[in-house]
């Protein structure tokens, strides 16, 4: 069978198109390139396939694997070679293959199962995301009978030092090691941000966090016997101490995986039933520091490039953990930085290294912290400092300090909306006339989901069904969440941020200096045009970002902030809009 012929004949893709990438396939197969480039899609091709050879395909979204048919076949087949029986009709197997060329794969699943097997061909994800969800990641590798592959493609970046024990000679074995490469593999593939291995009363639970959301994932019940090898290897690699199992430790573990550098910061914590263990994976090969990358509306963008401009000040980005502010900061960095400008910034940890910046790593149990760094840094000649998070009086008074010798500075603080940092800053003993005159601009920030382009559809809203304070006129359509393969039914795919800046002027320095409430400085922004960050969220769902329910979500406690007199402000600015 030509490859060529068949797809250039089902109008796949033109002669041309073959002919110029035939030219440069490198020992790849056709159709394989072909969706590699995104030239034709994967199932379109297996449709044709199926055609040409008289063979079947099939859809497996929602299909419900037969365990104890999947018992009968060897597991290292099937995830050798991505094979997945479906079902059984007397002495023959229907088995789910996604390349109807791989004669050896057939051949050897027949032989050990003793069954004549039966081709259909499915989707390569289709098939891969079964297999795992009925057999568990790294179910091979705990049968030690993984392709040796695994192993290779997550790679140290720094030694491990030599350690001893009985305890450490499993957690060095073959099968561990391939095994917690491969749980790292799947988090990646799966763009998740974080990894939690939790000891549960009826054994091991691992559950990744995807865009945000965790996901429980599913791994086979031998895998508890691998517990304490798997915590002890992880404390190798994050070279933290194998035989303390009563105090929280944390570490560091720098990894290459499939090429792509990965930072992997570790905290283990004692719990009930055993060491629980959270990994935050920081890729640093998908990061893109650039504040239209992040989300800012372009009008943000405009007043917030004025701000990290200012020779000196403070400007600050408060949120929750996890809430995108180091990469704010990061874009914002990077905006300025220039072979002018000497930038210095200290961090804990640091956690993407930048060129042309200095960077300094906190190291508390010596003495360097971020107040006692700052202070040193101020004798390095700086234009402008970062300082990873202001924690404490200490910081934040040398922070100011920093601010008034002519520095500009960059940090975060840890508050749920933007005019609470002022708050804040006095809370922790900073004077409120130093505030005042100090802060430049609060930029308060949360990450909502993104729909996923490949299924989201456009619905008619309905009034009833909207929040009070969503902006009226109501348009035609809003779109909403479907769920496909691509986003794995959920409906999104990726993150994006949601933002509210203020702007210190006169008004706000007068009420910070008077030590208003948070409520007060909030009222008095609204009424002079500051953007919530629910109201960017509208803008999101109206632009067909996001939806209205995760806005909602996410932004759960501003209306109550903001109470009656701050929604009738927003109700008064968006009539003037209106008949504007």
């Amino acid at each position: 069978m030509n490859i060529a012929d068949v797809l250039v004949s089902r109008n796949l893709v033109t002669r041309e198109s073959v002919e110029a990438i035939a030219k440069d396939l490198n020992g790849q197969r056709l159709d394989r390139r072909l969706i590699e480039l995104g030239i034709v899609k994967e199932e379109d091709v297996l449709r044709a396939f199926a055609d040409e050879l008289g063979m079947r395909f099939v859809d497996l979204k929602d299909f419900q694997v037969d365990r104890e048919l999947l018992a009968e076949f060897p597991t290292r087949a099937i995830f050798r070679h991505r094979v997945l029986p479906l079902e059984k009709h007397d002495d023959r197997v229907v088995v789910a293959i996604s390349d109807p060329f791989d004669f050896e794969a057939l051949n050897e699943l027949s032989s050990v199962s003793g069954y004549e097997l039966e081709p259909v061909l499915a989707r390569a994800d289709d098939v891969d995301d079964l297999i795992k969800e009925n057999l568990g990641v790294g179910g091979d590798t705990i049968n030690e009978l993984v392709a040796q592959r695994a192993a290779e493609e997550v790679e140290l970046l720094e030694e491990i030092e030599p350690v001893e024990g009985e305890l450490v000679e499993e957690a060095q074995a073959a099968s561990v090691i391939r095994l917690v490469n491969e749980l790292l593999i799947e988090a990646l593939s799966l763009n998740a941000t974080d990894v939690h291995i939790e000891p549960q009363d009826k054994g091991l639970r691992i559950r990744y966090r995807i865009d945000g959301m965790l996901r429980i994932q599913p791994v086979p019940p031998e895998i508890n016997h691998f517990y304490a090898a798997i915590i002890t290897r992880l404390k190798i690699m994050s070279r933290l101490n194998i035989a303390e199992k009563r105090l929280p430790q944390d570490g560091r573990i720098k990894l290459r995986v499939r090429g792509r550098e990965i930072d992997v910061r570790v905290s283990i914590i004692p719990m009930i039933h055993g060491e629980g263990v959270c990994l935050r994976l920081l890729d640093k090969g998908r990061m893109v520091f650039d504040l239209a990358n992040v989300g800012l509306p372009d009008r943000m963008i405009r007043i917030f490039r004025e701000v990290i401009t200012f020779p000196h000040g403070i400007i600050l980005v408060t949120g929750p953990t996890g809430s995108g502010k180091t990469t704010t900061l990061y874009s914002c960095l990077n905006e300025i930085n220039s072979p002018e400008t000497k930038i210095i910034t200290i961090e804990d940890p640091v956690e993407y290294h930048m060129e042309g910046i200095n960077q300094i790593h906190v190291h508390s149990k010596i003495g360097l912290t971020f107040a006692h760094g700052l202070r040193s840094i101020l004798r390095h000649d700086p234009d402008v400092i970062l300082v990873g998070e202001i924690r404490d009086g200490e910081t934040a008074e040398a922070a100011i300090q920093a601010s008034l010798t002519g520095h500009l500075v960059f940090s975060t603080l840890h508050t749920n909306d933007a005019p609470s940092a002022f708050t804040r800053l006095i809370d922790m003993g900073v004077e409120p006339y130093l505030a005042a005159s100090t802060v430049e601009a609060v930029m308060a920030q949360r990450l909502v989901r993104v729909l996923c382009k490949e299924c989201r559809r456009q619905e008619p809203p309905d009034p009833d069904d909207l929040p009070s304070d969503f902006p009226r006129p109501l348009p035609e359509f809003l779109w909403v969440r479907q769920g496909c393969r691509e986003c794995r039914e959920t409906g999104f795919s990726g993150r994006t941020g949601i933002f509210e800046l203020l702007r210190t002027d006169d008004g706000v320095r007068r009420l910070c200096v008077e030590q208003a409430s948070a409520s007060e400085i909030r009222h008095y922004a609204l009424k002079h045009g500051m953007t919530t960050l629910r109201q960017c969220g509208w803008e999101k769902v109206l632009a067909g970002v996001t939806d209205v329910e995760e806005v909602k979500r996410v932004t759960k406690g501003d209306v109550e902030q903001m109470g009656e007199w701050g929604l009738g402000v927003l109700e008064q600015r968006q009539e003037e809009s209106q008949s504007s």
